[in-house]
């Protein structure tokens, strides 16, 4: 982590392009962590933390540079991942009580609960769903993939997110409020 911590610094520091550094930067750190197999699969994304402490991230850097104070920057960046690590147990252990709410809410629809859990499946790889999407995964008839959203949307599962008569999108608006 700390090998990291200071290729972070040095690459923010020699700030090799003209605009992208700090995306750069920030990717660099997951891709590394990736790559030393320190990470399965790159889900630890500092940023967040680096922008709501944007002056200790900048002050931080700069004593570096200027006092050569390498171990205040090691501790801001080892809390960053720690903060950033536990919110994202937080995310997933929320996920997983969302997901036993809403397949309890699911088994009341009876005969339909196994397309309305194809949709379910759908909607935590991709949050927002229209009715073509819902009738490609169910293969049901028109009426009956209404009668379906009709019915996650009474389950508040779906909401319905443009306001409009026809082309309607869906969005299963209490999974992406994890992610605020």
């Amino acid at each position: 982590m700390l090998k990291i911590a200071l290729i972070h610094y040095q690459f923010e520091t020699i700030h090799p392009f003209l605009d992208g550094n700090g995306r750069v930067g920030r990717l660099m750190i997951t891709l590394y962590l990736v790559e030393k197999g320190i990470l399965k699969k790159p889900i630890l994304y500092l940023s967040d933390f680096f922008e709501r402490n944007r002056m200790l991230y900048y002050d931080n850097l700069t004593k570096v540079r200027e006092k050569s104070d390498l171990s205040q920057w090691f501790k801001f960046f080892l809390v960053g991942v720690i903060e950033t690590a536990k919110n994202g147990i937080n995310t997933f252990d929320s996920i997983l009580k969302l997901q036993k709410e809403v397949e309890a809410k699911l088994q009341t629809l009876g005969s339909r609960s196994y397309n309305a859990q194809l949709i379910l499946n759908h909607l935590y790889q991709r949050p927002i769903i229209d009715a073509q999407k819902v009738k490609d995964l169910t293969g049901l008839s028109s009426p009956s993939v209404y009668k379906l959203i009709e019915e996650l949307e009474k389950l508040e599962v779906l909401t319905e997110i443009t306001g409009a008569k026809r082309g309607k999108i869906y969005l299963f608006r209490e999974y992406t409020k994890l992610f605020k």
